[in-house]
């Protein structure tokens, strides 16, 4: 739990200076502030600078091992064999192009989506960006809005404000002028003003948002089992790499210039440097691809974890249906007048600044009449699933009265109730509008409420939501309909979108996480849930091995949306909830999610395919250095031949195939899915190439004994590299088989056009050894088919 100093947000050195709380700041004063700095200079959440981008690509581990080495052969070896480098260089740029590519993505759909406080200054109104808020602006705040900055509350109507994300205290904290808000916090009800007293780095939640809200590509199960995996061959290069350096300079007492080379040849393959660039390159495709159907993903990762939910916990108001409602009926109860309840609705309606969208709708259907006055109000509070208000009517009497949901406001054994469950069960939604003479203050304010109307409320279905979850229901994905609504309304509302299942009242759940995620194993849909148990439900699927997704837009999704595995917003929701996401559909449209888990699969997936390559070459690599030290021979092959090879078998194909649709459900375990493949795949490999090499070290004499064995060995190591590539690109599809055909008919070329035998110094001697190269390749592709067939049977993912 965070413990937050009293008097955090206070400056004892610099007092409240506003001339006026309630005009708020002049424009010289603003301009004054502007001039000293005394500015909001927080950075905004967004993207990395293009420092941070260039350097990411750039300034890495193995890009420095690649770069002493390339520097050598330079200097000691013919160009053909500093290749590698050349293709290093064009990776690094590729790299970085596409990252920016996503940057300008990223910092155009934040400036979208870009949090724009109320401030007050000269007694107007404006909104304003959040770096243009200066000390002691006036803002304004009301539910669902994010404060921005430390300040002390100088207005307040009803205001409560959520600082559970500061404190850990789920209660909502009663706000009144002189009391301290906290940036961090988020209003859940009422409205009021705030004086700015820290702004920028000054304020206390700026200093740990700025750390959160950086670009970061952590948290991501693609990114740690990479780097677990650079770490293992880190471990294995070393001593493999100085064995062989050893192996070739002095046991072998050879040409000096050439044992270089191959011993740079040895330990560059080695290095899976491809791999890394691939990944960055493919998550900043699919931010640019997101981008373009106005989906902003605030933390790349995201694309990931969404392709990996197996349950998505969905907010019925803004989600499955649309914001806005349309009252349908009025139905006067007790004998009280329509004209007069006509009255009363408007008078609410006009006692709250910034209605929900049932009163809004209320609103739009009984404007005020300007004859009553409002003396007190209590706004709506998803916790109390009410408001209140008392008036002065326009004969001089007084009056009480509440708007909210039947079931809380009535008794159970109430009459009314029965009508009001009939017209929940057709996905309509009720409020009661009752009459009470307590206190507003008084928790038992409700008990002698009498009911005056039933006002009946239409939603909106969203006209893509059926679809969206028929499409989770195909991908296996559950869906849980989470709302604070009448728990019948929400099941006719999610049976009318095809969601079947059961329908449960969440004031009955076991408040216990075992109890209530069997609970939410068993049914769909879940009525009259508050805040707190929206996050304990996120919690408890959890707790049973459950990926979740959370999505909504209103301040009440808050804590849910912050604790889920993925966080989704709407662009129209609350400030609160699309600071705290990780995706923001910009768009409002809920059809764009199969759009982020389809690219969140093609990611994983590709990845995962191409990962097994780069792997293979890894492991063979080193396999081969280890026989190399321990036969005491010639490195078979000179930097060039295996940048050849590592060209048409891993790195052309790999960029081909990592940006492949792919609809593949996303499977854990990373490491060990790639890993049981590229082991024996590279011993394969490494064991058939050393084979050939030795026996063509037997068949050949003379000067150029030495070209002619390393173009059979790497006959054979291609033929095999090939033949993992055709089993990593299946299924089968014209572009694919185009592809392999591709690689393998420029590899054809290298060996018959005289040019390239030099530049490559590829040239089969004879005709016996070639073809042995080539039925050890054949048999290493057999055993290759029926060891991985077996890896699957006797390992599944």
């Amino acid at each position: 739990m965070t413990h937050i100093d009293a008097d955090a947000g206070l400056d004892a050195a610099h007092p409240l200076r506003a001339p006026s709380p309630t005009t708020g700041l002049t424009a010289a004063e603003v301009a004054e502030r502007v001039a000293r700095g005394e500015v909001n200079d927080v950075p905004v959440r967004s993207s990395r600078s293009m420092v941070d981008i260039v350097r990411a690509n750039v300034f890495t581990r193995f890009n420095a091992i690649i770069g002493v080495l390339w520097a050598i052969m330079l200097v000691v070896a013919p160009i053909q064999d500093s290749l590698f480098g050349f293709v290093i260089l064009a990776n690094t740029g590729i790299g970085i192009l596409q990252e920016w590519r996503a940057k300008k993505t990223l910092d155009s759909l934040a400036l979208i989506g870009e949090v724009r406080p109320t401030v007050r200054r000269d007694g107007v109104v404006a909104e304003v960006s959040t770096a243009e808020i200066v000390l002691d602006d006036l803002i304004e705040i009301g539910p669902g809005d994010k404060v921005v900055v430390d300040g002390v509350c100088v207005e307040a109507d009803g205001l409560e404000i959520d600082e559970s994300l500061l404190t850990g205290e789920a209660d909502p904290v009663v706000k009144r002028p002189g009391d301290q808000v906290m940036s961090g916090s988020f209003v859940v009800a009422g409205v009021g003003a705030f004086q700015a007293t820290k702004v920028g780095r000054e304020a206390y939640a700026a200093q740990l948002a700025e750390e959160a809200s950086r670009f970061t590509l952590v948290h991501s199960e693609l990114r740690s089992g990479i780097s677990t995996i650079l770490k293992y061959v880190t471990w294995m290069m070393i001593p493999t790499a100085i064995g062989l350096i050893i192996s070739q300079l002095v046991v072998k007492q050879t040409d000096f210039m050439d044992s270089v080379a191959r011993t740079i040849g040895g330990i560059v393959p080695m290095v899976p440097e491809g791999l890394v660039l691939l990944t960055s390159v493919a998550f900043a495709i699919g931010v640019i691809r997101l981008g373009r159907k106005q989906c902003l993903v605030q933390e790349l990762p995201a694309i990931e974890g969404l392709a990996r939910v197996d349950t998505v916990c969905l907010d019925k108001t803004g989600t499955l249906t649309e914001g806005g409602m349309d009252v349908t009926e009025l139905r006067t109860l007790n004998g009280f007048d329509e004209a007069y309840v006509r009255q009363v609705l408007g008078a609410l309606g006009e006692s709250d600044p910034r209605p929900n969208s049932s009163l809004q709708a209320i609103i739009d259907a009984y404007p005020d009449n300007d004859d009553w006055r409002c003396v007190e109000a209590l706004p709506f509070s998803s916790a109390r699933k009410y408001s209140a208000a008392s008036f002065s009517e326009g004969n001089g009497e007084s009056s009480t009265w509440l708007l909210g949901a039947p079931d809380v406001l009535l008794d159970e054994d109430d009459p009314n109730l029965a009508e009001t469950d009939r017209l929940n069960e057709q996905g309509l939604r009720v409020l009661l509008l009752a009459r009470t003479s307590g206190d507003l203050d008084s928790p038992e304010i409700t008990r002698d409420a009498k009911p005056a109307a039933l006002v009946v409320l239409e939603q909106r279905l969203r006209p893509d939501a059926a679809d969206t979850l028929r499409y989770f229901a195909d991908q296996n994905v559950a869906a849980k309909v989470i709302s604070g609504d009448n728990a019948v309304s929400v099941g006719a509302v999610a049976s009318k979108l095809g969601l079947a299942g059961t329908t449960v009242d969440a004031r009955r759940l076991p408040s216990d996480r075992d109890g209530m995620a069997e609970a939410l194993n068993e049914g769909t849909v879940f009525g009259r849930v508050t805040p707190q148990q929206k996050r304990d439900m996120v919690g408890a699927l959890q707790s049973h091995g459950h990926t979740v997704a959370m999505t909504g837009d209103g301040v009440n999704d808050v804590l849910a949306l912050k604790d889920a595995d993925i966080g989704v917003a709407m662009g129209s929701g609350s400030e609160a909830t699309r600071a705290v996401a990780q995706i923001v559909l910009l768009n409002n449209s809920f059809a764009t999610l199969p759009s982020v888990v389809a690219e969140g699969r093609r990611v994983i997936g590709n990845i995962t395919r191409v990962a097994t390559l780069f792997l293979v070459k890894t492991v063979y690599s080193v396999l081969l250095a280890i026989l190399v030290v321990c036969s005491q021979v010639e490195y078979p092959f000179l930097p060039r031949h295996l940048t050849l090879l590592s060209t048409l078998t891993i790195g052309v194909p790999a960029f081909f195939l990592a940006l492949a649709p792919n609809t593949e459900r996303a499977k854990p375990h990373f490491v060990r899915r790639v890993m049981r493949y590229s082991i024996p795949g590279g011993v394969l490999a490494a064991v058939a190439t050393f084979a050939t090499y030795l026996i063509a070290r037997q068949y050949y004499t003379g000067p150029d004994a030495l070209g002619a064995e390393t173009s059979a060995a790497t006959l054979t190591l291609f033929l095999i590299a090939m033949w993992v590539l055709a089993i990593i690109a299946r299924p089968y599809t014209w572009w694919r088989l185009a592809l392999v055909a591709a690689m393998g008919a420029l590899f054809v070329v290298v060996l018959v056009v005289p040019w390239l035998q030099d530049f490559f110094a590829l040239k089969l001697v004879g005709m016996t050894v070639p073809w042995i190269a080539v039925g050890i390749a054949v048999g290493a592709a057999v055993v290759l088919e029926v060891l991985w067939k077996w890896v699957d049977r006797r390992f599944p993912a």
